[in-house]
């Protein structure tokens, strides 16, 4: 059995890590750290939690801990503190936060607002977006787990780019998430008063997650690459749905790049292309680590749109984690993770 830790654990993140993990045959949960309820019993933070887990909450000591693994479901800037210590010591992390996706320590300081990690730190991490993952168990040290925003955005910008079939110029994103992508921490946007009946457009050119976006697409496409992208916030708990507008580098049939994108996503499991005509609703994947994907192309102006939908904890998060250790080490990719999504 894989030994496991979880710091940041009376988080939103830690929380669904274990309810995905208790279902996975190969793991075991040693410890749940969070250094503000340390000694108390989980239960007293997650009462839903009764009789399913008995490890309590326990303070992070990266000299004494032993295990194989480690997940950061944590804010920025608090992994990189005690990363480069643990797998000094051999052991494995897969950090949730932003702390290790940018190469750039600039970018890093410019988004995050916060001094970045040591660059040696950052060229031993590896970002993981699962579908096109080269992670491996002898060299791989450190997953650098994409955010929600982006793996709903790559993954449906990936076939595109990959076969040249845009404009690279021409890439809009338009983003809504359900507030439990704040976070558990309050704050007024996600005050109830402030986000019932309400829809807000939020950090136009300076959310974290652009140059995520960018760095992966510029690499994909050995060119720099710029979007567009404006994400919005929702009165829903979970959900992100991508709207993303591209112009075509070529006269391409709906039908055509319909084929195409089932072609490339044959053989993941996790992600789904919808019928012609059919596009997803957060909904239909809500709870679940899939990532559904509608497209249309209007052949009139040659420009394509495609919808896509992830649960932010989910797919955005934890069970793209889960998928990233299960590629790690050779398990079933989906095990732990043969969910179906809650509807309604």
């Amino acid at each position: 059995m894989l030994e496991i830790g979880i710091v940041g654990g009376s988080g939103y993140g830690a929380i669904e890590l274990i309810r995905l993990l208790k279902q996975h045959k190969e793991v075991n949960i040693k410890y749940v750290f969070s250094h503000s309820k340390s000694g108390e019993d989980i239960k007293e933070t997650f009462p839903h939690l009764q009789d399913n887990i008995n490890v309590p909450f326990s303070s992070l000591d990266v000299d004494k801990v032993d295990c194989d693994l480690i997940f950061f479901a944590t804010p920025s800037n608090v992994s990189k503190h005690f990363i480069p210590k643990l797998i000094e010591r051999g052991i494995k992390v897969i950090d949730l936060s932003g702390d290790f996706r940018l190469k750039d320590p600039a970018l890093y300081e410019k988004y995050y607002g916060e001094k970045p990690a040591e660059q040696s730190i950052l060229d031993k991490a590896n970002y993981s977006l699962a579908e096109w993952s080269d992670i491996n168990n002898d060299s791989t040290k450190i997953i650098a787990n994409p955010g929600c925003f982006p793996t709903a955005t790559l993954l449906s910008l990936h076939p595109l780019l990959k076969n040249n079939l845009i404009n690279k110029e021409s890439i809009i994103i338009d983003a809504k998430t359900g507030i439990s992508g704040a976070g558990r921490s309050l704050s007024q946007n996600v005050h109830y008063g402030e986000a019932n009946e309400n829809f807000s457009a939020y950090k136009l050119g300076t959310h974290k997650h652009t140059p995520e976006i960018e760095q992966y697409l510029s690499k994909l496409s050995g060119s720099d690459i710029k979007v567009m992208f404006t994400p919005h916030l929702v009165p829903m708990t979970r959900g992100i749905l991508a709207t993303i507008y591209v112009d075509l580098n070529e006269q391409i049939s709906e039908e055509a790049l319909h084929k195409m994108y089932i072609k490339t996503y044959q053989n993941k499991p996790f992600v789904r292309i919808r019928k012609i005509g059919e596009f997803p609703k957060t909904k239909e994947v809500l709870g679940s680590n899939f990532c559904d994907i509608g497209i249309y192309v209007d052949e009139e102006r040659n420009k394509a749109v495609i919808v896509t939908v992830i649960d932010n904890l989910v797919k955005g998060a934890t069970g793209q984690a889960i998928q990233n250790m299960n590629i790690l080490y050779g398990f079933n990719e989906d095990e732990g993770l043969n969910l179906l999504p809650v509807y309604p």
